[in-house]
């Protein structure tokens, strides 16, 4: 057995710059200054999508490690401060806990990680979105890891050819299925369709066992009771030999794929890929973003990253991606551009529901 490498991504909205658009890059600064050299970490990279600032880390601690969780921790705090004195807006709305206690996981910044031996060459990409919920990589990874159609590996690899295990959350009842497919296929969808309660958390190779992708599945909403923001999800996968090859899990983003957040957290828009130089959001505070990074690890360091999709192969996509938000955008207030009313709840509609109990008249009576 060879040295075991953990991977995580963590981010968290601690102040947007201007409005919900970007993040200030003294706040990157920040953060950059904290991770370098630190002892418990190997490299480190910090970026941004949209106003969620983004931490990527590896160390050898494995997952849910009490001291990189309290790095990442002290860090959007310690941005969450500077976000206060330069009064930008929605300073440390993700932080829904006042101290550090021993995870980060429940106290709002979203999580994904993984561990695993480094293979002889390890390529990474690391997608961020922005305006939008974790049940947004639904659709992309399965088509990543179960559709033929986008992934050719499926039926030409034999070392894919025996497929993938999909880990589901129910964000809902707080609990996980594992679907092995293809054979279960026509189950699973049955469930990740509904994107708003069930999510992919991670993918496993069915003949190996070794986990492929990891995807951040916190949903601010629920654990705070309110609506304070959309959770912006992130996701790690691992490419080439015996998984998807890099174009094909870049593939599935060439057709923009309609997800909930955009304004408020409360319409349906297509989620756009874009490169870090768009990434800002500013047509009704979006459309929604996604940026993926490649990473190359080699003992734990991260050699990168490349900008997918600052390449212009995905013009058309954001010409699409144009389209779908002006036809939506035209729906104003009304389904199925405004989300669905179970979605709503976290807004203004208990309180107008409350408010008008007395002008509802009971026709059954």
């Amino acid at each position: 057995m060879g040295k075991k490498i953990t991977v995580t991504v963590i981010k968290a909205d601690i102040g947007g710059f201007v409005g919900h658009s970007s993040v200030h890059p003294d706040l990157i600064e920040k953060a950059r200054g904290m991770l370098n050299g630190n002892p418990i970490l190997i490299d480190s990279h910090v970026t941004h999508v949209g106003d969620d600032l983004n931490l990527i880390m590896t160390h050898e601690g494995g997952r849910n490690n009490g001291e990189v969780h309290q790095l990442a921790w002290n860090i959007f705090q310690s941005c969450t401060e500077l976000a206060k004195k330069m009064k930008l807006y929605g300073a440390g709305q993700d932080l829904l806990a006042d101290a550090f206690s021993g995870n980060i996981k429940g106290l709002g910044p979203g999580v994904a990680e993984m561990e695993f031996e480094e293979r002889t060459s390890e390529p990474i990409v690391v997608f961020m979105a922005d305006k939008t919920e974790p049940g947004a990589w639904n659709l992309p990874l399965y088509k990543m890891f179960a559709d033929p159609f986008n992934t050719a590996g499926l039926v030409i690899d034999p070392k894919m050819h025996n497929g993938f295990d999909f880990e589901v959350r129910d964000l809902i009842k707080n609990r996980k299925v594992i679907f092995s497919c293809p054979e279960d296929l026509y189950d699973m969808l049955v469930f990740i369709g509904a994107p708003g309660r069930f999510c992919i958390k991670r993918v496993f190779h069915r003949d190996s066992g070794d986990i492929c992708a990891s995807s951040s599945t916190q949903r601010l909403n629920l654990m705070a009771g309110r609506y304070i923001g959309k959770d912006d999800p992130v996701l790690i996968v691992r490419c080439q030999s015996g998984f998807p090859a890099v174009g094909e899990v870049l593939e599935p983003f060439a057709h923009p794929h309609l997800v909930s957040g955009w304004m408020r957290g409360s319409h349906s828009g297509p989620l756009m890929p874009v490169g870090l130089a768009q990434c800002n959001p500013t047509r009704f505070d979006g459309p929604p973003r996604v940026v993926a990074l490649g990473f190359q690890l080699a003992d734990g360091k991260l050699h990168g990253p490349q900008d997918f999709f600052a390449d212009p192969s995905y013009d058309r996509a954001r010409e699409k991606a144009n389209f779908i938000a002006e036809y939506m955008r035209s729906m104003g207030p009304f389904e199925p551009h405004r989300l669905h009313l179970d979605e709503m709840e976290y807004t203004t509609m208990p309180e107008v529901t409350k408010k008008l109990k007395e002008r509802f008249i009971d026709l059954r009576k």
